[in-house]
């Protein structure tokens, strides 16, 4: 399984994972309840319930980077192009905007 903390503005709003399964997003739900909280994107407005797809969730895919710089992240991670989380894990730990997406750490690693 591959987890991912999901920041907005340096907070942390979730966690995206995936497994065998497909991908699953989740708001923590302190961010939740804290005022001023803002979704991650307009296609996962804030709630409770967790977010599954069989494919990684568009808004997150589109911050993998495309074209020559694609291919230097592939090349320098040895990841392959069709692996969307291991290259969003790689390259979207400070991304251009107000999401960040950083690997968590777990015992399987």
């Amino acid at each position: 399984m591959k987890r991912a903390k999901v920041y907005v503005h340096d907070r942390l709003a979730g966690w995206l994972a995936e497994d065998e399964s497909g991908f699953t997003f989740e708001y923590d739900r302190d961010y939740l309840a804290a005022d001023g909280a803002e979704a991650v994107s307009l296609t996962l407005p804030l709630r409770r319930e967790p977010y599954k797809a069989t494919v990684l969730f568009p808004f997150f895919d589109g911050l993998i980077p495309e074209g020559w710089l694609l291919g230097i992240a592939e090349r320098s991670w040895k990841i392959n192009r069709l692996d969307r989380m291991s290259l969003l894990l790689a390259c979207c730990k400070d991304c251009i905007g107000a999401v960040s997406v950083v690997p968590e750490m777990t015992e399987e690693c």
